[in-house]
C-alpha cells in the first residue's frame, strides 16, 4: 500500500502533467493580444516556481545518498545522468539548492535558513529565474571572507531585491555597487590579480578549420577594445557580405553617412559576427588604430567618466562610453599616457552646464552627455554611451534647441518609437521639484502603460536601485582626526605637512 505522502506526490504530479496536456491543447489564435501576454508571464512565473520544487527535490535525493547509490562522483554528475541535461546546467541547479534550499544536516540548529535566503523566498514566489539566482551566487561568492555578517545580508537582500525588476544581465552592476560601498578604497581586488588573469587562449583548429578564441582581458585592455569595437563593429561596417560595406574610415577618407546607412539597412550580421569581422580588420597588416576617424562625432578614443571624491581617493571605478567599468587608478594612467584631456563641468543636479545652441550637437555636448546619462536614457534598455546618438527632447522641427538642456541619448531603436500618435513615446526633461532633476524621463504610450507615468532609465546608475544604505556600510570617506580626505591626508603627511586638527 501507498503511504500518505506517496499518494499526495502523485496526484500533485498527476495534476500538473494534466494542466501541461490542457495547456498545449489550447489553440492560441484566437487568444487576444493582452492574453498573450498574461499568458507567457504566467507560465514564466509556474516555470519559476517548478525549480523551486526541484531545489527541494534535488536536497532530498542527496540526502537519501541517490549520487552514491547511482554510482555518480558528483551531485551535479547525476542530475546530468539522470535528467540528461548539460554539466553546466546540472551545476547550475546544484549550486542553487546548495545555497537557497534548508539542508538538516548533523549540528544545524533547528529553523536553520538558506544561505540566501530572500533569493530563495523570491524563487518560491516565482519572481526570479535560475539564471537571476546564478548571477546573486556569482556576486556574493565575491565578497570576501572578512566581510561583516551584516554586509553579507544587505548586500543579498538588495540583489534578490533588484533581481524582482532586472533581467539578470543587469544584476551584475547593483553587485558592483555593492561591493563599491563595502570595500571604498578599492583594495578587495588589486590590479596585480587582474594582471595574472589576463590571457588569450586559441584552440587547434576543428574539422571545419573554426577555432575558439577564448580571452581574458584587463580593464585597460577592454576600454581599448570597447572604444575599437564601437566604431568597426558597428551595424554596415566590416561586412564581407556587402561589396560596398567600408573596412576603414580616417579622418582624411570619411565614409559618407548615407552610404554607411545603407550598409546597416542590409546588415543581417549579429553582434558576435560583427565584432568578429572588426577583429579580422585590426588583424588586417594595413590597418592603422591611429587613424580610426570619428564616431558619432566624437573621435575613437576611451571615454571615461569618474567622480571627484574617487579621483581623491584614487579608488573606485570610472564609467566608460561603452558601459563598462575601470578602475580609477587605470583610468588615471590612461589620462597621464593620452594628451587629450577632457573636463566636464557639471550643476548642482549632477546635469552639464550649458553649451551653446547648433542644429547638431557638437563633441563637447555629446561628452557631457555621456558624462552624465551614460546611455540610452528610454527605462530599461542598456545600449551604452557608444551605441546611442545625441537627440532632441523637444524636436527641433517644432522649435526645440540645440541646447545641452534638450539633448538627451538615444540609441537608434529607441528613438525610432518617439512620433506623434496613440503608438508614440514622449520624452520630458524633469523640473527641479522631481527625484532626479534635469534627467530625461520617457513617457510610454497608454497600451504599454496606462497612467503614462515619466520615467527614468536606472540602468545606467545602478546607484540609484539601492535603498537606503545602513550606516554602518557607508564608505569613510575622510580621515576622522583631520577630515581630510585618505589621499590628502597621505599627500600632507609625505610632504612632512602636519594636516590640521579639527
Amino acid at each position: 500500500m501507498e503511504s500518505g505522502g506517496e499518494t499526495a506526490i502523485a496526484t500533485g504530479v498527476a495534476a500538473l502533467v494534466a494542466a501541461v496536456d490542457s495547456l498545449t491543447a489550447l489553440p492560441l489564435i484566437p487568444a487576444s493580444d493582452t492574453d498573450i501576454v498574461a499568458l507567457m508571464q504566467q507560465i514564466e512565473t509556474c516555470t519559476r516556481r517548478l525549480a523551486s520544487v526541484q531545489r527541494d527535490v534535488i536536497v532530498q535525493a542527496c540526502a537519501r545518498s541517490l549520487p552514491a547509490l547511482n554510482g555518480s562522483g558528483s551531485p551535479a554528475l547525476y542530475l546530468q545522468s539522470v535528467l540528461h541535461i548539460s554539466h553546466g546546467d546540472a551545476i547550475n541547479r546544484w549550486r542553487t539548492a546548495e545555497d537557497l534550499a534548508v539542508w538538516h544536516r548533523v549540528g544545524d540548529e533547528p529553523g536553520a535558513a538558506p544561505v540566501l535566503p530572500n533569493a530563495a523566498q523570491a524563487l518560491d514566489e516565482g519572481a526570479i529565474s535560475l539564471d537571476h539566482v546564478r548571477v546573486i551566487r556569482q556576486v556574493m561568492n565575491r565578497l570576501p571572507g572578512k566581510v561583516a555578517p551584516e554586509a553579507r545580508a544587505y548586500a543579498e537582500q538588495q540583489l534578490a531585491r533588484q533581481a524582482r525588476a532586472l533581467d539578470p544581465t543587469h544584476l551584475p552592476r547593483i553587485g558592483e555597487m555593492i561591493l563599491g560601498y563595502l570595500d571604498p578604497d578599492g583594495k578587495l581586488t588589486e590590479d596585480a590579480d587582474r594582471q595574472n588573469q589576463r590571457s588569450a587562449v586559441l584552440s587547434p583548429q576543428r574539422y571545419d578549420l573554426m577555432s575558439t578564441l577564448t580571452v581574458e582581458l584587463t580593464p585597460d585592455a577592454r576600454a581599448a577594445f570597447d572604444a575599437v569595437m564601437a566604431k568597426l563593429a558597428r551595424p554596415g561596417m566590416c561586412n564581407p557580405a556587402d561589396k560596398e560595406s567600408p573596412w576603414a574610415e580616417d579622418e582624411d577618407h570619411p565614409v559618407p553617412r548615407e552610404v554607411l546607412e545603407a550598409c546597416a539597412a542590409r546588415d543581417q550580421r549579429s553582434k558576435a559576427q560583427r565584432q568578429h569581422d572588426a577583429l579580422l580588420a585590426v588583424l588586417h597588416p594595413d590597418f592603422n588604430p591611429a587613424k580610426l576617424g570619428s564616431h558619432r562625432g566624437l573621435p575613437v578614443s576611451t571615454i571615461m567618466t569618474m567622480s571627484i571624491d574617487d579621483v581623491e581617493r584614487a579608488s573606485g571605478v570610472a564609467t566608460l562610453a561603452t558601459g563598462g567599468q575601470i578602475p580609477v587608478e587605470n583610468a588615471l594612467q590612461l589620462m597621464a599616457r593620452d594628451s587629450k584631456t577632457f573636463v566636464l563641468v557639471k550643476n548642482k543636479n549632477g546635469m552639464p552646464l550649458h553649451i551653446g545652441e547648433i542644429r547638431l550637437a557638437n563633441p563637447a555636448q555629446r561628452l557631457a552627455l555621456i558624462a552624465t546619462e551614460r546611455g540610452c536614457t528610454r527605462p530599461g534598455c542598456s545600449a551604452p554611451a557608444s551605441m546611442a546618438a545625441a537627440h532632441h527632447v523637444t524636436e527641433f522641427s517644432k522649435g526645440g534647441p540645440t541646447d545641452i538642456e534638450n539633448l538627451t541619448l538615444a540609441c537608434d531603436h529607441c528613438h525610432a518609437l518617439v512620433k506623434d500618435g496613440p503608438r508614440g513615446w514622449k520624452t520630458i526633461k524633469l523640473g527641479e521639484d522631481s527625484d532626479f532633476p534635469g534627467r530625461t524621463a520617457w513617457i510610454a504610450p497608454a497600451h504599454v502603460d496606462p497612467s503614462r507615468t515619466p520615467r527614468v532609465n536606472h540602468l545606467h546608475h545602478p546607484a540609484e536601485l539601492l535603498t537606503e544604505v545602513p550606516p554602518s556600510l557607508r564608505p569613510r570617506r575622510v580621515c576622522r582626526a583631520s577630515g581630510l580626505s585618505p589621499v590628502r591626508y597621505r599627500v600632507l603627511r609625505r610632504a612632512a605637512i602636519p594636516p590640521p586638527r579639527q
